[in-house]
């Protein structure tokens, strides 16, 4: 029959399944090591570390053209981007009620100062009859006194006008400083009232040549920053390029916004080309910190943690490092920081820990950390050493199927 010579090859078919399943399951699992993990090695160099916060772009003196009378506008001399001189017409309003009133105050001038002649030479009379005794001595003071009250109405009354002329003269708004308008919040036609808070008509950037940066640095960041540091932004507007200024001032006034303190660090820069515009958001980003030639390690590899140590393929942590697992600290320490290997000489450092690939088995490694940036941390002490090579990740699932996982925050 067929039959048996049937189940025989399925049976046989079924077992060269088998056998190949379990051989490609045994190679997979013993796979080594170097091709499990991906590495880099250790390499020496220059290293700045940062701090970074956003601020906005500013002109150094930015005026705001206000009125000290109310009134209709009538004429706009200026708008957006114009340049203008100090003392430069920059809008009239409408000055009929003003020009109305100064002409009454110099009215009155007139009338006070007919008063005053008459006063004195009312006076004078008076001194003449008294000197011939044909009045009294109280009339006489009389007369004096109304000659001195005349002189005092003519200088009210020449204030008053004075003061008429200078506000009809208000009505000419001019331009305190030389510069660019960069707003005009009035229109033709529009009513502006003087109150105790001035209006703002016109916006005058002195000179765009010379900016500021108002930028809220962290209280985090803000003990490493010094007036004078080296400063370098950018802004949406030239994603490719980079610009340079320095810190001018560190403003000693706090700003708490939901438990969150920050302090305004202003930034001075050059803009001859007036590229940068007011109001621009600026990426600012001050070096507090470098080091040259220095040991780097990677800070995928400070960040990697292995699924699992002690595998199929035997891995161990040497003797004396931290567990796996990950770092024991990973935080800045002051006056009370682990020992240094082998000195036992406390060190104001951070540690943190890292794997390496020695014989075919997974070796944790301590180090102790110094200034980190984005990409690489400084190596101050441990058992690293130029050209070794550290674990950065994985390159497939560990055999429990588990993905490595973050193993330590830096600072």
């Amino acid at each position: 029959m067929n039959i048996p010579r049937q189940k025989s090859a399925l049976a046989l078919l079924l077992i060269t399944l088998a056998a190949g399943g379990a051989y490609w399951y045994r190679q997979s699992s013993e796979q080594s090591l170097e091709q499990r993990y991906k590495v880099q090695a250790i390499e020496r160099g220059d290293l700045t570390q940062t701090v970074s916060a956003n601020g906005t772009l500013n002109p150094v003196v930015l005026v705001n053209v206000g009125t000290q009378v109310s009134g209709t506008v009538t004429r706009l001399y200026v708008d957006f981007n114009d340049q203008v001189e100090k003392g430069q017409a920059l809008l009239e309003l409408d000055d009929r009620l003003l020009a109305a009133q100064a002409r009454q105050s110099a009215a009155n001038v007139v009338n006070v100062r007919a008063a005053l002649d008459l006063a004195r030479a009312t006076e004078a009379r008076m001194k003449a009859l008294f000197e011939q005794e044909y009045i009294s001595r109280q009339e006489l003071e009389q007369a004096i006194q109304t000659r001195r009250s005349s002189e005092a109405q003519l200088a009210q009354a020449t204030a008053a006008a004075e003061k008429d002329e200078v506000n009809l003269r208000y009505t000419t708004i001019r331009s305190p400083v030389s510069g660019t308008v960069i707003d005009r919040v009035v229109d033709l036609g529009q009513t502006v009232a003087a109150t105790l808070q001035t209006p703002t008509l016109i916006k005058i950037a002195q000179d765009l040549s010379e900016m500021r940066i108002d930028s809220s640095f962290a209280e985090a960041d803000i003990g490493s920053i010094r007036e004078g540091q080296k400063v370098r932004f950018t802004v949406d507007a030239f994603p490719n390029r980079s610009f340079q200024g320095q810190v001018q001032q560190i403003r000693l006034n706090p700003t708490t916004q939901q438990n969150v303190v920050t302090y305004n660090v202003r930034v001075s820069l050059s803009n001859p080309d007036h590229i940068l515009l007011p109001g621009m958001t600026a990426y600012v980003s001050i070096g507090v910190a470098s080091r040259e030639d220095a040991l780097l390690v990677p800070n995928a590899a400070l960040r990697f943690k292995p699924s699992e140590t002690n595998g199929s393929n035997g891995n161990k942590p040497v003797s004396g490092a931290a567990p796996a697992g990950g770092p024991s600290a990973a935080s800045t320490t002051s006056g009370s920081a682990g020992e240094a290997r082998g000195k036992g000489k406390k060190r104001d450092t951070a540690s943190g820990t890292v794997y390496v690939i020695d014989h075919d088995e997974l070796k944790p490694v301590s180090v102790q950390l110094g200034i980190t940036d984005s990409r690489n941390t400084e190596v101050l002490g441990g058992e690293l050493k130029a050209g070794d090579k550290v674990v950065i990740g994985e390159n497939i699932a560990s055999s429990s199927g588990k993905p490595s996982s973050v193993g330590m925050r830096l600072f």
